[in-house]
């Protein structure tokens, strides 16, 4: 308030000195005396992302909010807390509140996103650029409430009626209007010096001898956006968690009688650190290949088989970046794979997609790539047809957003399930393993 009246008195004073005079005194007299608040509203946000990830830095450097709000409508924005909500937000227009050294930008988010699809779209293919602007204006969150949509309703309302007014009717609407000034009660961030990842593992001992394959399954636990407190990965990497844990209480129970139990060690690792190109794998694979004489990823693996975001779409894709051999064990679980979802699936479409490591690339692709780093057999199911989709780092990443789909996430693979046939060990006896049909769990109703 005291800010846009200090720029209406550089103006006056710059024109004739006697009028000026005379608006003046009664002006200050105004402004000077004290208009106590009225009420105060208190409303949680959530700050944007700020790490630094191989020298590189990204997302909001700072934390510090006390100033006026306005709306992006309003002709300047210097030092002012410029709101917005979703269904207006764009690009350009935070774009231009950067660019004028806004005081801070906070970003209403709707109550029920499921009802704006195309504004929930929008704003996923914004985020990473959003993420990797980086910037010392404080970028917040926050959830749509009452109290919240009055203060922005108000707010647009005066921040659009100034540009037409004169400078005397500014400084009047100055004195006389709703004024709303945003303040945090947080300290300024820090950086988290000592970060420690954690990972979890689980297996399970096949029978039939010393010398068995490994098979091992994966996915990462952590999620993603351009707000951490708001990442809840419903879908990236909820569904895969969900998917793998189902398939370690499957199998559990089957290896517990002697005609399921498989001559297969199957290992089940939970990773940390997968958004952050898969640094919890990472470590993991070192412990375990290079710090230990004893581990069953040094010994006969048949391959790793990584879960990433499998809860949504009506799509299935096993990312590979060599295409396996005939004969080999990938290639026996890519045909029971194909054979299941063309009998029992025939609405959803499978395919194999090959993509080479880029060592050259800051981040790797999919989780998968980490373990062909190391030489070991490994791919990715997932339904997105390509690592580069925005489902798999954004905030609206949430159940009301991602339901449960028809094929893998709804149900762990039948294909996978039916691989215990034992392809790969044809001297073996074989063991046969009904199709799952018992096995099916909604995503929806996972907690997070």
């Amino acid at each position: 308030m005291f800010e846009e009246a200090s720029e209406v008195f550089d103006n006056m004073f710059k024109s004739s000195f006697p009028l000026t005079f005379i608006v003046f005194i009664p002006a200050v007299l105004i402004l000077v005396s004290p208009l106590p608040a009225e009420a105060a509203h208190e409303f949680t946000v959530y700050r944007m992302q700020q790490y630094d990830l191989q020298g590189q830095p990204y997302g909001t450097r700072n934390a510090i909010l006390n100033t006026e709000a306005r709306t992006v409508e309003a002709e300047v924005l210097s030092r002012r807390c410029v709101i917005m909500r979703l269904a207006d937000f764009s690009y350009d227009k935070y774009q231009k509140a950067l660019r004028q050294s806004a005081g801070a930008v906070v970003i209403i988010l709707p109550k029920n996103m499921s009802a704006m699809p195309q504004d929930i779209v929008q704003f996923m293919e914004l985020e990473p650029e959003m993420l990797a602007t980086e910037t010392i204006v404080p970028v917040y969150f926050a959830e749509e409430d009452d109290e919240l949509l009055s203060i922005y309703t108000q707010t647009l309302t005066s921040s659009s009626s100034q540009g037409s007014l004169s400078a005397a009717e500014v400084l009047l609407h100055t004195a006389t209007a709703n004024g709303f000034q945003m303040v945090t009660s947080g300290a300024q961030s820090k950086a988290i010096s000592d970060w420690a990842i954690t990972s979890l593992e689980g297996r399970l001992t096949g029978v039939g001898g010393e010398d068995l394959p490994t098979i091992v399954v994966v996915a990462h636990y952590d999620t993603f956006g351009v707000a951490p407190w708001l990442s809840y990965g419903a879908d990236s990497n909820g569904s895969g968690v969900s998917m793998l844990l189902e398939l370690a209480r499957l199998f559990s129970k089957l290896y517990t009688y002697k005609r399921t139990h498989a001559a297969y060690n199957l290992l089940f690792f939970v990773s940390g650190g997968g958004k952050f190109n898969y640094q919890g794998t990472k470590r993991w694979l070192e412990d375990n290949l290079d710090h230990t004489d004893s581990s069953l990823l040094q010994d006969n693996v048949a391959f790793v088989l990584c879960l990433d975001t499998l809860g949504n779409g009506d799509s299935l894709y096993l990312h590979v970046s060599k295409p396996p051999k005939e004969g080999t064990p990938q290639y026996f679980l890519l045909k029971e794979l194909e054979t299941v979802v063309a009998s029992q699936h025939p609405e959803v479409k499978f395919s194999m997609v090959h993509k080479k490591i880029n060592l050259a690339d800051d981040m790797l692709a999919w989780e998968h790539e980490r373990f062909g780093i190391r030489r070991l057999p490994a791919f990715t199911l997932s339904h997105l047809p390509s690592h580069r989709s925005a489902q798999r780092s954004s905030i609206m990443d949430v159940r009301s957003v991602s339901p449960s789909s028809r094929h893998g996430a709804g149900e762990p693979p039948a294909g996978w399930v039916h691989y215990c046939k034992l392809h790969a060990l044809p001297k073996k006896k074989e063991i046969y393993i009904p199709a799952p049909s018992f096995v099916h769990f909604p995503i929806i109703s996972m907690p997070y």
